[in-house]
């Protein structure tokens, strides 16, 4: 027993503890008896989801940050609160969450009428889903009430965004809140640092741009670099094997900066998948449903068909879904951070986690795709 001065005397008593190493906790413990693992307790509600969903899945860092995003993340666009209903979104996002994915994407202007995706999918989020263990994310651009403060990139019409959509989704704070397009007449200064102070006010925990061409992304990066404002943390750009402008205009700047990149339609809206192949529109399909025969025609061109029935012989030579190629092949670049794709099913979310099984590309396999879809500046 060691001494501890003027004569007292300090008595050490050590107990020996067994660690159970399933649980990672003391023998006999009062929650030794129900493995952790991913659980729901840190949210406060009981953890229905699978207990294994975080073996598979990837998951990368965005740029620079401490922000780690899934590979494929899910997000709500035209579907939830769209041309589909709250049962759908439920299953679409217990589905998701059980394969790994943990970023959930939104906007104020999603659904019909605008706001419907984040009140629908906030509910469930709220209700059955451990926020904790989430990124979610929303933003704020186009159009959403009258008047000249509605719309576009003004701190006025930001900072009311942030507050109404977290009031939408019952959230205390979006970990990503985004720049959702350019705006010609506001100042960046001024829009940039509607970003930083909902950042600094704790509503916000990362901030984004989406839609900014290369220029306007790297004047981003200047500015709040200038001002010591909060970073550029993620761009979401549109990118898919159809449209690759970013290639060369967008991806040399963000990674210069340090900045994660998140495509968004990375299907490019259901036609890089098998449901158009044949020409025909399926009865069920967003095109049948949401775009009417107009945009249908439009997107759906002869050219583009050509070009994706071609891509398709490629996937399958490969072992893959046309859908699963195409993500594949945009996660096989370093500088990519995730793939936000959208879902109407539970097995399309499951047919696009499994491209994750191959994301490697010969270089005949690149060749052969390039001389298909890469368009020069």
């Amino acid at each position: 027993m060691p001494s501890c001065g003027r004569g007292r005397v300090w008595e050490y008593h050590f107990r020996v503890i067994k660690i159970d190493p399933e649980t990672n906790l003391p023998e006999g413990h009062a929650l030794a008896t129900h493995p952790l693992g991913a659980t729901g307790i840190a949210g406060g509600i009981a953890d229905r989801s699978a207990p294994n969903r975080y073996a598979t899945m990837q998951y990368r860092r965005s740029g620079h940050s401490g922000l780690l995003l899934p590979a494929i993340s899910l997000g709500g666009w035209e579907t939830y609160g769209g041309y589909r209903g709250a049962e759908v979104a439920e299953a679409c996002l217990h589905r998701a969450f059980d394969l790994g994915i943990t970023h959930f994407d939104f906007a104020n202007n999603y659904g019909t009428p605008p706001g419907s995706s984040e009140i629908i999918c906030g509910e469930i989020i709220r209700r059955d889903l451990p926020r904790d263990e989430l990124i979610i994310s929303s933003k704020a651009g186009y159009r959403m009430w009258p008047g000249p403060y509605g719309d576009m990139l003004s701190k006025k019409y930001l900072v009311a965004s942030c507050e109404q959509s977290l009031k939408r989704m019952g959230l205390d704070y979006f970990d990503i809140f985004y720049l959702h397009r350019t705006d010609p007449v506001t100042p960046l200064e001024e829009s940039l640092g509607a970003l930083d102070q909902l950042i600094r006010q704790g509503k916000v925990l990362y901030g984004g741009v989406s839609s900014f061409n290369g220029a306007h992304f790297a004047e981003s990066v200047r500015i709040v670099r200038e001002h010591d404002w909060a970073p550029v943390t993620i761009h979401q750009p549109y990118y898919n094997l159809l449209r690759r402008t970013i290639e060369w205009d967008l991806l040399p700047q963000t990674e210069r900066a340090g900045t994660g990149v998140i495509a968004f339609c990375p299907l490019a809206s259901g036609l890089l998948t098998s449901k158009y192949l044949s020409g025909s529109v399926p009865a069920d399909s967003r095109a049948a449903l949401r775009w009417g025969e107009e945009t249908t025609a439009q997107r759906l061109t002869e050219s583009d068909l050509n070009t994706v029935r071609a891509l398709n012989e490629i996937a399958k030579a490969r072992g893959q879904s046309l859908a699963q190629m195409a993500l594949a092949w945009i996660l096989r670049l370093p500088g990519v951070t995730s793939a936000l794709i959208g879902a109407s099913r539970p097995e399309q979310i499951d047919e696009n986690v499994g491209a994750l099984n191959n994301l490697s590309f010969s270089g005949e396999e690149l060749a052969s795709i390039d001389a298909l879809t890469k368009a020069r500046p």
